[in-house]
């Protein structure tokens, strides 16, 4: 978890601005550009399966414009986030050198990324259809929304898992226009997905957390309920997973991905513990990576020959 407080940066962090340095890139760096994986693979997976559905064949343009839609918005959603929460970032041992904190990024080039992304992924929506155009405030919200409600509720974890579960049912919606139940199973599998992981990963931040009065699981019952509280969103999410292959037609290839992917998350919970959280980081997005990533090449496994 980190902070959530607007504001100037302490006046006892000096930013330190590398002198050349490429504001592009350290706003990429900013937003974590990569860990686009996690979400966008399964908008991709919905967007396929509806259009396998609905014209039996890949429309290339649809695609493209998902794609871009998907990265806008979780761009502008992590620029907004880094600037909410650049405060307590700057007292967090593990946050007080991200580009906000030192000065890498200025908060005004990050706004401004997130105000051009936002402006993409409305433009986006409306190319996408009419609908997506009217409902992309809606998808916003729990965006710009997730880094308030740590503010004053543990629940925030399941706010990040509501907007991650936005992405597949707004991709379906982008194909057929109609509203897809097998869509909201597969958002719902992904959105339990990241809220479990969410839960390990606050669990890093519970001193600084319970100091700055951050709310979270950890840092409100302990870092043993909420691996016990992540274990059992990703057994949801295994269980939806296959479900979605099921409702959705799916076969073998689904059905091993699926598999593979309990095996993963098996593995994270085996070697995070309550008095050993030294595997939490970026091994773990690496893991959660290849979990997306794997799913997707699954899901084309059992949906190219009929596009």
């Amino acid at each position: 978890m980190t902070g959530r407080a607007a504001g100037a940066p302490p006046a006892d962090v000096v930013p330190q601005v590398v002198p050349g340095s490429n504001a592009v890139v350290a706003f990429l760096r900013l937003v974590a550009i990569e860990h686009s994986v996690f979400a966008l693979p399964f908008a991709l997976v919905a967007a396929l399966t509806a259009m396998r559905d609905e014209h039996g064949r890949v429309h290339w343009r649809d695609l493209v414009l998902i794609v871009i839609a998907m990265v806008a918005a979780r761009t502008f959603a992590m620029a907004a986030n880094r600037v909410i929460d650049r405060e307590l970032d700057a007292r967090n041992p593990r946050t007080a050198t991200r580009e906000l904190v030192t000065g890498a990024v200025a908060v005004r080039t990050a706004w401004a990324g997130a105000a051009l992304s936002l402006v993409a992924f409305v433009a986006v929506a409306a190319l996408l259809s009419p609908l997506c155009a009217a409902l992309a405030p809606v998808a916003v919200l729990p965006l710009v929304g997730y880094p308030y409600t740590k503010r004053f509720t543990w629940l925030c974890h399941a706010v990040l898992g509501l907007a991650q579960a936005v992405a597949p049912v707004g991709a379906w919606l982008a194909v057929t226009g109609r509203w897809s139940w097998d869509a909201v199973v597969l958002g719902l599998a992904v959105g339990t997905w990241i809220a479990g992981f969410d839960l390990i990963y606050a669990c890093q931040d519970i001193d600084s957390d319970r100091r700055e009065g951050v709310c979270s699981v950890p840092a409100r019952f302990g870092v043993p309920v909420a691996l016990r509280a992540s274990t059992w969103s990703h057994v949801v999410s295994i269980v939806l997973f296959a479900a979605f292959g099921r409702v959705a037609g799916l076969g073998a290839g689904w059905a091993v991905g699926v598999a593979a992917t309990a095996c993963a998350l098996a593995y994270e919970h085996h070697v995070v513990r309550p008095d050993d959280l030294s595997k939490v980081g970026r091994a773990f997005f690496t893991v959660n990576g290849y979990i997306a990533a794997g799913l997707l090449v699954s899901a084309l496994v059992d949906l190219g020959p009929a596009l």
